[in-house]
Parts: structure tokens; sequence; C-alpha cells
């Protein structure tokens, strides 16, 4: 028995429920989408990516529903959602296609959203260890979202077999308008979150 009175088996089935082994499913597709984008299998990764974003929306659901919120759920599930939209940016953001296309996904808006989490991260991890409470805002929600939104889309504009010159006009813009949206949304909560830091340090 530990020191919550559950029995060790208890506890493993607790750490590894439901919503748990979605996130861990994440991660694990991640790997394989990874894979899939450098052997250039484009429409096959967005399908993945897709696949793989939507148990996000599935292990929150059933964690909530079900009351099977644990802390290794708390520590993974971020983790696992940092691992695909900074792997698939930094992946799309080496791509030539990508780079050649005008006002398309660019190395420094990557810098821009991996940095983001890191400074983010590393705020949560500060002001809780000092017993804050640093939880979710939702320009963070939001910028997950739209994040999402234009690793799909880029990932759809690059299905063609030629992007620049056979992907019709419509998805140009609206892979543009999703990247700049998303950049500019992690800048905006990036500096929520910095705000909200300031205020629980100043009230200490």
């Amino acid at each position: 028995m530990n020191s919550n009175g559950l029995r060790p088996d208890n506890v493993r089935k607790a750490m590894f429920n439901l919503p748990n082994q979605l996130t861990a499913l994440r991660l694990l597709l991640s790997v394989v989408l990874f894979c899939f984008i450098v052997q250039e299998y484009y429409f096959t990764s967005l399908w993945l990516f897709i696949i793989a974003a939507s148990t996000d929306w599935l292990d929150g659901y059933y964690a909530r529903k079900y009351g099977q919120v644990t802390t290794l759920g708390r520590i993974l599930d971020p983790f696992a959602d940092k691992v695909i939209v900074c792997g698939t940016f930094i992946l799309l953001a080496a791509i030539p296609a990508m780079i050649e296309t005008p006002w398309g996904l660019r190395a420094w808006m990557v810098v821009i959203v991996v940095g983001r989490e890191l400074l983010v991260t590393t705020l949560r991890s500060f002001i809780e260890q000092r017993g804050g409470d640093f939880s979710a805002k939702m320009s963070g929600k939001l910028k997950m979202v739209l994040q999402c939104v234009a690793c799909g889309v880029c990932l759809f504009y690059l299905s063609y077999e030629t992007p620049q010159t056979d992907a019709p006009l419509w998805c140009w813009w609206l892979m543009v308008g999703s990247v700049w949206s998303a950049v500019l949304l992690t800048v905006y909560s990036g500096g929520v979150y910095v705000r909200a830091a300031a205020r629980l340090l100043r009230a200490e």
C-alpha cells in the first residue's frame, strides 16, 4: 500500500489508464509521422498528424470525464504536445519546397515557436515549485489549435507534387494565413504567460 492507500498494482493501473495510453500513442505516432515527413510522404503525414493531434483532445476528455487525471498525465501530455508540434515545425522549415514558397514557414518562425515553449515551461516549473498557480490560459489553448492547423495546412500544401505551381491559390493563402496567425498568437500567448508570471512574483 502507498500513502494514498492504493496497492502497487492499482497504482500501475491508475498511471497507465486510457488517457495516458492515448498520450503515449501520440508520442509513438509522432515518431512515425516524422519518418514519413522525412521520406516526403506529405499526404500520409497529414493524416498521421490529424490522428495524433486528435488524441490530445481525446485523452483530456477521458481524463476529465472519468476523473483519471494523474501526475504522469500532467507531465506527459504537454510534453507530447510539444514534441509533435515543435518537431513537425522543425522538419517543415527544412523542406526546400517550403523554403522556396513566398511567405511560407521560415526557420526564424520555428525558433519563436520552440523558444516560447521553453520559456513558458521554465516559468511554469519555477512558479509551481514556489506554490503558485500557473495553469493554462485560453490564449495558450488557442495557440495550440492554430499551430496544429498551420502544421496540417503546410503538409496539405506540400502534398502537391510541385506546390508552387500545382497548389491552388486558395491553398497558398490558407497556408500563409495559418502560419503567420500561429506565429503571431504564439508571441501574444507567450507575453500573456510572462505577464502572469511577473504578477505572481510581485505578489510574493
